[in-house]
């Protein structure tokens, strides 16, 4: 979803980020702020509106931080961890490792965050009946608007809007079957998205360009949210349980430490067209070399340095156990950025797992057991 992240700060504990993208929202509210406040309080200096617009601006995305910190403490009440909250060109995003236990903590999780907008509303709004200057009184009611603006829209029953995963929780218990709940949910957000697109269409037809294309990039998020979100379910339920021995690969490439890197390059990267492979000497793990540490020494000098002097030791990030569950393995997969795992059994290796073989065994799951994972729509 995002791309380059900065860490800011941890707040209660959780990580704090920002996403590159969202200093084109920040730039952009900035700008509209100044007009909108140029035409409700005229006549002050130009710096004033700087000041009344930026400041606004961030006291607002500091209230999405906290909405979104709203969903996260409730989260890790049930026992969900949290990677971090991170600001983005839509707004923010707690990023939970797990699904809710149960449709009751769903809904918990999913009201909490709009709590938070209505507490933060009312604040605003109190605020500004007791400011006694308009360069403070209009911001005050803006922030108040907007906070409403946030509830109202987050409560709309389009998954995974909060609203959406309302709906998903009662649909959860009623049916008492996670990815089913969802499936509809996701269904009900992608319809949901279609509308905005079909409005942001209308609108840049009919002259407001700019609110025609924010209607449609909104639609665009929406809909491909809500289809990831189903996605991840079903992930999660085929890999549940099921042992990384399953997948992995037996016979791994192995490179001896001895080996000179320009021989590394020639007859292990060139030949199977990997970037990075396991180093082992009598079956013991010793590290782990990629093309990265080529950098390090200069190419007219590869034939004089070997495996064991590029490699790294720091295995343990990429190793996992051959009865781990393949949804950790995939976990880390994400949290390392390594599209491969070495499977180890105290320092030994006994096998490597890709995502190419976690994708291959979903694909061929998912096509045998398409009606079970795919509901079809009710009959009418």
């Amino acid at each position: 979803m995002f791309g380059t992240r900065w860490h800011l700060f941890r707040l209660l504990g959780i990580p704090i980020g920002l996403d590159a993208s969202w200093l084109i929202i920040l730039a952009l509210l900035t700008w509209t702020l100044i007009d909108l406040f140029r035409e409700t309080v005229p006549g002050l200096p130009a710096a004033t509106y700087w000041v009344m617009s930026l400041g606004a601006a961030l006291t607002f995305f500091a209230c999405i931080v906290l909405h979104e910190l709203g969903h996260a403490l409730v989260a890790q009440t049930v026992g969900i961890p949290i990677r971090g909250i991170t600001l983005f060109l839509f707004g923010g995003v707690a990023e939970m490792e797990d699904e809710p236990p149960s449709a009751s903590s769903e809904f918990l999780m999913a009201i909490a965050g709009p709590a938070v907008s209505a507490i933060l509303a009312a604040i605003f709004w109190l605020l500004s009946g007791l400011a006694e200057t308009a360069a403070v009184v209009f911001p005050l009611r803006y922030l108040a608007g907007i906070n409403l603006a946030v509830l109202i829209f987050n409560l709309i029953p389009a998954f995974p809007l909060d609203g959406g995963r309302v709906l998903r929780s009662i649909l959860w218990a009623i049916m008492r079957n996670l990815r089913r709940a969802t499936y509809w949910a996701a269904l009900s957000g992608q319809a949901f998205a279609w509308l905005l697109i079909g409005l942001g269409v209308l609108n840049f037809f009919a002259g407001y360009v700019i609110n025609g294309i924010w209607l449609g990039l909104i639609g665009l998020f929406l809909s491909n949210a809500a289809r990831g979100s189903y996605q991840q379910v079903l992930v999660r339920q085929l890999l549940h349980g099921e042992p990384v021995s399953r997948f992995m690969n037996s016979h791994p490439i192995v490179v001896p430490p001895t080996l000179d890197l320009r021989g590394w390059v020639e007859e292990y990267v060139y030949r199977y067209h990997r970037k990075m492979f396991p180093v082992a000497s009598n079956g013991h793990l010793e590290g782990i070399i990629t093309t990265q540490a080529l950098a390090r020494f200069p190419r007219h000098e590869w034939d004089k340095h070997t495996v064991a002097e590029a490699m790294r030791q720091d295995k343990n990030a990429l190793s996992i156990a051959p009865n781990a569950d393949a949804l950790e393995a995939l976990g880390r997969m994400q949290r390392t950025g390594s599209s491969r795992l070495l499977v180890t059994e105290a320092d030994r290796l006994v096998g490597i797992v890709s995502l190419k073989d976690l994708l291959r065994f979903l694909d061929l799951k998912i096509e045998l057991e398409n009606s079970e994972y795919y509901p079809s729509a009710p009959e009418r």
